[in-house]
């Protein structure tokens, strides 16, 4: 493959797998080299200042982390959202044209066939049906300042416990055998 440059990249085009969405609902195609800033800017808007009910997040590949994480992130700002998530396979091109072809032969090109991972998570302000597979409903809203398992609402990590007695410095006793390079005992501190 050394004498091969990849030249196109193609992904199959596969209809989302929610059925009755509207025709209007937006989506979110997670690409390996997309800004999460401008994604989220983007979906935050589309939800909070034109008023749409749904978004559809997908992603395959490198990019399925991204997509996970900008749905988690879309979950956190707005709170109260129900999800579906569906995990399938996509088939991408990939065509890879030879560097060095033979100086009589024709150009000679490569298609590779790959299945990799995709994901799609529909994230809806109105409740979806629970039993279907992938369902999660939305996490339960807290009051304001109120600490449950540990953490806060605004992500902050709990305080850390005072510093047990075994860890704190203690003079370090070194015991050295005799030896050309030295004897004795040497005291330190860590």
């Amino acid at each position: 493959m050394e004498n091969f440059r990849k030249v196109r990249t193609s992904e199959e085009e596969m209809p989302l797998p929610f059925p009755d969405l509207p025709p209007d609902v937006v989506e979110m195609k997670v690409k390996e080299g997309s800004k999460i800033r401008n994604l989220m800017n983007f979906a935050m808007a589309q939800m909070e200042l034109k008023g749409r009910r749904q978004i559809v997040f997908s992603g395959c590949g490198r990019a399925v982390t991204k997509t996970i994480t900008c749905v988690e992130i879309m979950k956190r700002k707005l709170g109260g959202l129900h999800q579906v998530t569906k995990v399938r396979y996509k088939t991408v091109l990939e065509v890879w044209e030879n560097q060095d072809p033979l100086p009589d032969g024709p150009a000679q090109n490569l298609t590779v066939h790959k299945n990799v991972p995709s994901i799609c998570i529909l994230l809806s302000r109105d409740p979806l049906d629970p039993n279907q597979t992938g369902y999660q409903p939305p996490e339960p809203r807290h009051e304001a300042g109120e600490d449950t398992s540990g953490s806060s609402i605004k992500g902050l990590k709990r305080p850390l416990p005072p510093p047990c007695e075994e860890l704190l410095p203690k003079k370090l006793q070194v015991q050295v055998s005799d030896s050309p390079r030295g004897s004795g005992t040497t005291a330190g501190h860590l």
